[in-house]
């Protein structure tokens, strides 16, 4: 990577980002399809794997991805948001797309774009989006690499996301909970409706546990399109799952086999049923059939997730996690219970605005003795001040701390976590530090802790 590279790239995001942002949809699939039908519609030169859900996409996009490749497979893998570089969203065979790359990519698609933009605001529409850009650079770099498979994170909901452009011949429909209400409906029903959208004609649908309603709505959709259902609890199975140094061991069942002591170095029960749905994609992609147990062991052993129940540093302990909704935050504390044995855990919690600050708390107040509250370094973030008023009606005043810069929050944490040191002064045994609340504040908290990769 050349310095001017690395410019270029943080020139071109600059450019995108005057955009509309990704978390204001404009729902409509035109203005990304008329772009790729101009470069030639790359996203049908391989087979696609799409993901949906409320939560973990990202990691089981890891898991599909490792899966394939270390079936011999190429990859392109696109997720979002990023953590550190715009270039992780696009990444080909499990490595972000390289800055060389990823200012070619740009320049080839940027005039198809443009041609894009223009025909959508002579219609009186508005140009294409952030997230649109990004997805029409993604599938084109997956038809230039080439890969054989694109593993495709939804951005939002699916029926009018725009990676939605391309069928998936394998698609994952993760847990529906209620998250992005303003955009999806307020009803597992609606939210159902919207993610059920990626459902193409004739595909294998791989599908978690679901509340009953959205669970309807997923099984009408999948009739409607003739599609192959494969459903956690029924067709598939986590049939054991035991705690291990450094993560747990899985034993999963599919239609076609059992795949018993696989280690898989994540915590919690939440991505077990990840490594279920990724297991049983990846089968469904590879024509049906089990694979082998050596693919499968060291395919999952190779999985990281940053950002997800992350430990980035020791004693004390510091663990960050992107939980962002209810869900997530209650999928956390359970999996912080379940692995760690600490006797005194200090939050650290920020918070976005649109967010359901109070429900988020509620579920992380029984794993924490006290919360440090902050605020990420962006515009939607909730300020500090404000989500403090929140916390203390959760927590209640004694426990709830203030600290807008994350910096201070952390060493505020770090202090508070260190109240119960022993006699020699040394931090006690059990000690730790959780910051969780938004993806920005893992990325920020990941890189003020050394963590940029």
């Amino acid at each position: 990577m050349t310095t001017n590279d690395d410019g270029e790239v943080r020139e071109i995001y600059s450019e995108i980002l005057a955009r509309a942002p990704e978390h204001q949809p404009q729902p409509s699939l035109e203005r990304v399809r008329h772009a790729l039908d101009l470069l030639g519609d790359p996203q049908r030169a391989y087979q696609v794997v799409q993901i949906t859900g409320t939560n973990g996409k990202t990691s089981t996009a890891r898991m599909i991805e490792a899966l394939v490749r270390e079936s011999g497979l190429r990859t392109g893998r696109f997720t979002s948001p990023h953590l550190h570089t715009v270039r992780e969203r696009i990444a080909l065979d499990g490595d972000p797309i390289s800055p060389e790359r990823f200012v070619e990519t740009y320049r080839d698609v940027e005039p198809y774009i443009a041609m894009a933009d223009e025909k959508s605001q002579a219609e009186g529409g508005p140009r294409l989006s952030f997230f649109e850009v990004y997805t029409v650079m993604a599938y084109a770099a997956f038809a230039d690499a080439p890969v054989d498979v694109a593993i495709v994170e939804v951005g939002m909901g699916g029926r009018w996301d725009s990676t939605n452009v391309a069928d998936g011949v394998v698609e994952v429909i993760g847990r529906v909970e209620r998250d992005h209400t303003r955009w999806l409906g307020h009803t597992l029903t609606e939210i159902a409706s919207e993610k059920a959208g990626i459902i193409s004609d004739n595909a294998t649908v791989v599908v978690a546990e679901q509340h009953e309603e959205a669970g309807e709505i997923i099984l009408s959709a999948a009739a409607q399109h003739g599609a192959r259902l494969l459903r956690a609890g029924q067709e598939l199975e986590v049939a054991d799952r035991q705690i291990a140094v450094g993560g747990q061991l899985l034993t999963l069942r599919t239609p076609v086999a059992v795949y018993a002591d696989i280690f898989l170095p994540l915590h919690g029960a939440h991505q077990a049923q990840n490594a279920l749905l990724a297991l049983a994609a990846a089968e469904a992609l590879l024509g049906g059939r089990s694979l082998s147990g050596e693919v499968v062991e060291k395919a999952f052993a190779s999985v990281s997730s940053p950002g997800r129940m992350e430990m980035v540093r020791n004693s004390p302990a510091i663990l960050l996690d992107a939980a962002h909704n209810p869900a997530g935050a209650a999928a956390l504390r359970e999996a912080v219970e379940e692995a760690f044995a600490f006797d005194r855990l200090v939050g650290v919690v920020g918070i976005m605005r649109d967010k359901e600050a109070e429900a988020i708390l509620a579920e992380l107040e029984p794993v924490l003795d006290e919360v440090v509250v902050t605020e990420a370094l962006d515009q939607r973030a909730m300020p500090a001040d404000e989500l403090a008023e929140i916390a203390r009606d959760v927590f209640g005043e004694d426990r709830v701390y203030l600290a807008p810069r994350l910096d201070d929050a952390i060493d505020q944490a770090v202090g508070r976590a260190e109240v119960g040191t022993d006699i020699a002064g040394q931090a006690a045994t059990g000690t730790g530090v959780l910051i969780a609340g938004s993806v920005l504040l893992a990325a920020d908290a990941r890189t003020l802790l050394g963590k940029k990769d």
